[in-house]
This record gives structure tokens, C-alpha cells and sequence, in this order.
């Protein structure tokens, strides 16, 4: 796989539920269309936003086949693998290549509490398992746990398939990863969008978000890749506003940023216990910023 695929916005699914809690494939293959219509570079499943954690191997890779099919090939398909043993991880990657990933993005396992010589040797081997090109995902406030821009250089000496980060932190983190890391290594930004254009500054080539924001990212990363930093600065600073509500925290991004991405793409949102219960107050804010960013997408489109 060309490392330039690896460039752009990414849209990181979300989960979709029935009412009886599971999941609904039809509402995830139009999520997908969704993305694509919408200008997104990237579709990628198995993220936090896709509350992988509540998910079954069973339902997990159930939606890697729903999602790669859904795709057919027409953009980049990550598939985010997290698994607390190495053996969990092999399977899902190797399930994940078989549906038509073309990259794979390695979570730390989170049982346990470990050095960094660890990870770095967890990691290594999860990179073994596989021919596909390979990044991890660093995001210290989600996950509670990251590697240094130094571990990075070490790891990637060691594994020539491992080729980008996920880096979910602030920019003076990710500028360290950048600097540290070396030539070559793609540095995708997250949370949410949150330092778009910083991130950008310092040469991140894209980002993995979920598809609230990802439709308006991607025109503010095709403004910047084309020059006009000046219109990408004012589309962010339109947008930030509906950025800054939803990610309060992983829990408020997922009760609420999903909601606003239903309303854009006519989905109904069931929730999967445990959840953050939506108030009534929280869903009008949600439909308030639901309400700009659709100005914004008829704008941009």
C-alpha cells in the first residue's frame, strides 16, 4: 500500500445499534456510504468511537466484513485492533486483511500496567503477525497509556511495516512524535479535531475522527493540502465551537457526537449499556451544533 493513501481524514465508525442492543449492519453500510458521499478519505471500524470495548470478537469482526463490503475498495479501510493477548490481536488482523483492510491500527493491551520495554515488545510482535502496513495508536488520555517519540524511533527499526501513528495528543506531544520519529513516518492527529490547523502546521498528513466532524475535516485538509490556509483557518474556527461540545470525553463523543451524525445522515441512534445517558438538555445543544454543521456541509458541498 502507497504511505500517501495514508494521508487525509479518516472517518473512525460508529456503532450502530437496534433497539434490542444489537448491531445494526444496514445502519453501518450506510454509515460507510455516508462517509464516502461526503468526501471523507478514509474509512476506518474497531475505534474508541466504535466502543470496541463493548463489542465481542464475534460482533467485532462480524462488523470489519459488514464494513469492508460496504466499502468495495472505493477508500483507504482501516480496521483498529484491540485485543489484550497477542494471539487476539493475530486473529482479528489476519480476519481483518481477509475483508479488505489495507492498514491496521494496533491498540496497547489494557490489562495490566506495564514499562515501556513491554509495550515495545508487544508491538513488535503484533507487527509480525502481519503483512500489512501497520500504525499505532497513541492517545495517553484515552487509553491511559502511550509511547514516546523515542520509543517510536525503536520501534520502528524494528518493524519495517510500521509505518504511522495515531497520535491523540496536544501538539506540543505530537510535535515531539514528529521530530523524533524521522522521515517517512505518516503522523495522523484525533481527538476529535481539536488543534486541526496546528496539527497541520506541524506536518501531520491527516487524521482519524469520527463522522460528526470527518466530512468538514476533510474539506478543511483539502483547503490546506491545496494552499488556501486562510479558508481551511476560517472553516476550522466555524466548526470548533460543535468540535469543543462533543469532545468533553469519550462517553459525551459517543452519546452526543453520535447523535449529530444521525441527524446528518437520517440514522436513529439506540444505545448499548452501559452508556452516558442523553439528557434533554444535552440532545438540543447536540441539535444545535447538529443544525451549523449542516450550513457548514452545504457550503462546503
Amino acid at each position: 500500500m502507497n504511505r500517501d493513501r495514508l494521508a487525509g481524514v479518516h472517518a473512525v465508525l460508529y456503532a450502530m445499534f437496534a433497539p434490542d442492543e444489537t448491531l445494526d449492519h444496514e445502519a453501518m453500510a450506510r454509515q460507510v456510504d455516508y462517509c464516502i458521499k461526503t468526501g471523507c478519505h478514509g474509512i476506518t471500524v474497531l475505534g474508541l468511537a466504535t466502543e470496541v470495548s463493548k463489542l465481542t470478537l464475534k460482533e467485532r469482526m462480524a462488523l470489519v466484513e459488514t464494513v469492508g463490503g460496504a466499502n468495495e475498495g472505493r477508500r483507504p479501510f482501516s480496521v483498529t485492533v484491540a485485543g489484550n493477548s497477542l494471539a487476539e490481536q493475530a486473529e482479528l488482523a489476519a480476519f481483518a486483511a481477509a475483508n479488505g483492510a489495507d492498514w491496521l491500527i494496533l491498540q496497547p493491551p489494557m490489562v495490566g500496567n506495564y514499562g515501556p520495554n513491554v509495550y515495545l515488545d508487544f508491538f513488535e510482535r503484533a507487527c509480525h503477525t502481519t503483512d500489512l502496513p501497520v500504525a499505532v495508536q497513541n492517545a495517553p488520555q484515552y487509553l491511559g497509556r502511550a509511547l514516546s517519540g523515542e520509543d517510536i524511533a525503536r520501534l520502528r527499526k524494528r518493524c519495517p511495516n510500521f509505518v504511522a501513528v495515531k497520535s491523540e495528543d496536544s501538539t506540543i506531544n505530537v510535535e515531539r512524535i514528529i521530530r523524533l520519529a524521522g522521515d517517512g513516518m505518516v503522523v495522523l492527529g484525533g481527538r476529535g479535531g481539536l488543534e486541526m490547523t496546528d496539527n497541520l502546521r506541524l506536518g501531520c498528513q491527516g487524521f482519524v475522527l469520527a463522522p460528526d466532524i470527518a466530512p468538514v475535516a476533510a474539506r478543511i485538509f483539502d483547503l490546506w493540502q491545496a494552499g488556501n490556509t486562510d479558508e481551511a483557518e476560517q472553516l476550522y474556527r466555524k466548526s470548533l465551537p460543535a468540535i469543543t461540545f462533543v469532545m468533553q470525553s469519550l462517553e459525551h463523543l459517543i452519546t452526543y457526537g453520535k447523535r449529530i451524525f444521525a441527524t446528518h445522515a437520517s440514522l436513529d441512534v439506540h444505545d448499548r449499556a452501559p452508556f452516558q445517558a442523553p439528557t434533554e438538555f444535552g440532545v438540543d445543544s447536540a441539535n444545535q451544533w447538529a443544525e451549523q454543521l449542516s450550513q457548514l456541509h452545504e457550503i462546503i458541498s
